[in-house]
């Protein structure tokens, strides 16, 4: 198989879709794989290491896309790769179609095959492709909302932790997955009021029978939501629907009336986010201000880190990728939870949620691949 590998183009994305260590097992099995110049270079990986990895290095996004079946990334496609792809790549990345129709219209469009990281399923359902970035989302949306309570920041002022004879800050989480067990974890050891609230029992007994006390653990209704979201300094939205898009939490009603100087963190902006103020940001300008709420809605909050994240991605993606790389369509046709991650087939939807969104018809996936 022919593996191309493009520098992301996404503003203030730093990670790369393979470290170099990947593709030297790529290529020991025979593959071969084509390296933007440049490509890991935010990460920490030089040209000269993919080289060493007997890795390919071309100059431009057009070069790998032509020289390259299998297209590796780390987030969707931007509005200059449109054109690059066609029906004979298969495209293999972050996708989070359910908030973006003109991607969606335009990978239709292309022809190409596209699978999700986000959608894939291990054998127990989980979502292995979607942890790692979860966890450092999770951990670092507590760092930045610590920052921006900060009042230079827009914040009110309010030290997470507190100090003795002041009480700490009071953080509300949306969601008890990955993303919020990981945040829960980050303000509980920075001192925080730790509240989390999700609609499963089973999930909520584990956090806490994990915290024992130290974090409160509620069933989210919407009153409940709303109450305590008035009450809060900081709220990290992290609030998931694989595929589809994010449900909202908070009405803009609500956000108004809430503390001047609160702060939002939209851990589910890439799929919507969860509160009706929302709109995408990038870490070159990561804040904005409305009804007197700070919002963080960075769109890529991993690549803030990297070289962290993309080791984390690649150690996850890698056994895939050789999958795909060896088997090709048959891979799919073996593994129904690879199966699970086919979001576009050769110009045919078939994510149900994304189709949802934006009433558009879903094809089974299982029925369009050709026989073995």
């Amino acid at each position: 198989m022919r593996i191309g590998i493009p520098r992301e183009i996404k503003a203030g994305e730093n990670r790369v879709a393979l470290k170099p260590a990947g593709a030297a097992e790529l290529h020991r099995r025979g593959h071969s794989v084509y390296v933007m110049s440049g490509a890991g270079q935010a990460a920490g990986f030089s040209d000269a290491c993919y080289q060493q990895a007997g890795a390919h290095l071309l100059n431009s996004l057009a070069e790998v896309y032509v020289s390259a079946d299998l297209i590796v990334k780390v987030k969707e496609p931007q509005l200059e790769e449109y054109a690059l792809l066609n029906d004979r790549h298969l495209l293999f990345t972050y996708l989070h179609l359910a908030a973006n129709r003109t991607l969606t219209e335009a990978l239709l469009a292309s022809g190409a095959t596209c699978i999700a990281y986000e959608t894939l399923v291990d054998g127990q359902g989980r979502l292995p492709l979607l942890t790692p970035m979860s966890e450092i989302a999770g951990r670092m949306a507590v760092q930045a909302g610590a920052h921006h309570l900060e009042m230079a920041q827009g914040g009110k002022g309010v030290l997470l932790g507190g100090i003795p004879g002041v009480a700490p800050a009071k953080v509300l989480i949306l969601g008890g997955g990955v993303v919020g067990a990981n945040a829960a974890a980050m303000a509980v050891g920075l001192g925080a009021q730790v509240h989390i609230m999700d609609k499963s029992l089973a999930r909520l007994r584990q956090l806490d029978e994990q915290w024992r006390g130290r974090v409160i653990c509620e069933y989210a209704t919407q009153e409940r939501i709303d109450l305590l979201a008035l009450q809060s300094d900081l709220i990290i939205g992290s609030v998931l629907n694989a595929g589809a898009s994010a449900p909202k939490l908070l009405s803009r009603g609500l956000i108004a009336q809430m503390e001047n100087g609160s702060v939002l963190v939209d851990v589910a902006i890439d799929q919507g986010g969860c509160f009706a103020t929302s709109k995408p940001t990038t870490h070159q300008h990561p804040t904005y201000i409305e009804e007197g709420v700070v919002h963080y809605c960075v769109a890529n909050i991993p690549s803030a880190v990297g070289r962290t994240a993309t080791l984390g991605l690649t150690n996850a993606t890698l056994p895939y990728i050789i999958r795909l790389a060896e088997k090709g369509f048959v891979a799919l046709q073996s593994d129904a939870g690879l199966l699970a991650g086919l979001n576009i087939y050769r110009g045919q939807l078939t994510q149900a949620g994304v189709a949802e969104s934006f009433s558009l018809p879903c094809s089974d996936a299982a029925l369009l691949l050709p026989k073995r």
